[in-house]
């Protein structure tokens, strides 16, 4: 036999008919990103049941040198849990580690498998008047162990921070075959470094994740979700600081979508209505929260903030949702804008970052010169204008071949816009990791000192390159 054939049926008698399949129609749905932009092959499909099997099967996978490529949900947006084409290498689900442990509720913390769908999760904790603080669109694909290895973020990181925040204890497996186990959280440790965080955001090239020990919050006993019609995206951020200022740290999700993309919704998906009348350059999307506590006074605190902000001029119009049906129809809207912008035609979608109070000014520059270096494409931008956090999407000009184009100008265009954002101080990208997409670009734009640290960590952690090869870290 060869050495993966040798390889393959030690690890069939490890994990047993359940854990390990070569059959290419069960392979299929995993070896494409759920973009579609990337497909590779693999030698298997690996599903251990438990950490002390996938120990031993890492410890089997470096005694035979093969790569090995860990996967969530693969709800990923960079290709980060994508195989590459050479098929050497074994895909490893962590879709059977989806145990939800018993919650603690007076500490309110639960401590889970790296296979618990986020949705999932929600579910369990608002069963016993908790809440997990982090949602997107995938919550319905999309682990725990993805969020907390792409450090996930959401519409909620302006009161509640990334998945980062979210981590109070973690559990690994490392490229030995060890077991790091740290999911025990104590407020105080100075034992040296928080060895946790490493695998928080490294995609799965410095360990596994297997389980971690999650933060809850109390469960929400109201909520107002605000559609606001804004002059221009300043006005957007003078009516975000006005908010922040009235109501605090009940300010939970602060949207922008400009009126193009809106429109873009509505040809999309014309059974979508806009909240308000007239037409607007700006909207913002504001959701104020409360618990049981602040509940009976949020109704008032709300209209009061909206109140000081006509007056002051900080916004043109507003609706607020009367139910919760017409709350899930705003945040519809938001979330349909990138698929909106997809129907529209080619285009290059850009997940970047700046500096908060830079936001405004960085959307007004972009798009000025992202449209007037390549003439007859359109940028949008919209985001969490909270947190800095910018989905820059350029839309091709009408009639472009799909292949031609993003291979061409869409190439070049993405590189102009990782530039510009590197001079405005920010990031290429804020929430959807590196993945196997912005490689390239890491390492064309990363600071040589950061790049050295972290190849420097992973040379010491992996040093065979056995974990997710290929994705976040460039090559020297």
């Amino acid at each position: 036999m060869t050495r993966n054939e040798t390889f393959l049926a030690a690890a069939a008698a490890l994990l047993g008919p359940r854990g390990l399949t070569c059959d290419p129609d069960l392979l299929a749905p995993w070896l494409t990103d759920w973009r579609g932009r990337y497909t590779g092959a693999a030698m298997g499909l690996a599903s251990p049941a438990d950490s002390a099997e996938l120990a031993q099967l890492v410890t089997l996978a470096g005694e035979h040198n093969v790569t090995l490529v860990p996967q969530g949900g693969n709800s990923g947006m960079s290709g980060g849990a994508t195989p590459d084409a050479s098929g050497a290498s074994l895909l490893v689900s962590l879709r059977r580690m989806n145990a939800i442990g018993p919650i603690d509720l007076e500490n309110r913390r639960v401590t889970c498998g790296a296979g618990v769908v986020l949705q999932n999760l929600h579910e369990a904790a608002e069963a016993v008047g908790l809440r997990f603080p982090l949602t997107l669109g995938g919550k319905g694909s999309a682990t725990v162990g993805g969020l907390i290895s792409t450090n996930a973020g959401g519409t909620q990181v302006l009161r509640h921070g990334n998945m980062r925040a979210q981590v109070l204890g973690l559990e690994a497996v490392l490229a030995d075959g060890s077991v790091y186990s740290a999911l025990t959280p104590l407020k105080k440790d100075n034992r040296g470094f928080d060895l946790k965080q490493l695998f928080i955001g490294s995609e799965g090239t410095l360990g596994i994740v297997t389980a971690a020990t999650l933060k809850l919050e109390p469960a929400l006993a109201d909520r107002r979700v605000i559609w606001a019609g804004v002059e221009n995206i300043q006005a957007a951020r003078a009516l975000l600081l006005h908010a922040e200022k009235a109501v605090g740290e009940a300010l939970e999700g602060f949207e922008v979508i400009p009126h193009p993309s809106l429109e873009a919704v509505f040809e999309y998906a014309p059974d979508m209505r806009s909240p308000l009348e007239g037409a607007h350059a700006w909207y913002a999307l504001i959701e104020v929260v409360a618990d049981a506590a602040d509940a009976p006074s949020l109704g008032e605190r709300v209209e009061a903030m909206l109140a000081e902000a006509f007056e002051a001029g900080l916004l043109q119009d507003a609706a607020i949702a009367n139910s919760e049906s017409q709350a899930e129809a705003f945040w519809g809207l938001r979330e349909t804008v990138p698929m909106a912008e997809r129907s529209k035609g080619p285009a290059m979608q850009h997940d970047i970052s700046v500096p908060v109070e830079k936001m405004p000014d960085f959307i007004t520059d972009a798009i000025g010169r992202v449209e007037a270096a390549y003439p007859g494409t359109h940028a949008v931008a919209f985001g969490h204008l909270g947190d800095g956090n910018v989905h820059f999407h350029v839309i091709s000009p009408p009639g472009s071949e799909r292949a031609v184009w993003e291979a061409g100008d869409g190439k070049a265009i993405s590189r102009f816009v990782h530039d510009l954002v590197t001079q405005w101080g920010g990031s290429l990208s804020a929430e959807h990791g590196i993945g196997q997409m912005k490689v390239s670009e890491l390492q064309r734009l990363g600071d040589p000192s950061s790049l050295g640290l972290m190849r420097a960590v992973k040379s010491a952690l992996d040093p065979k390159g056995l974990l997710n090869p290929g994705k976040l870290l460039p090559s020297e």
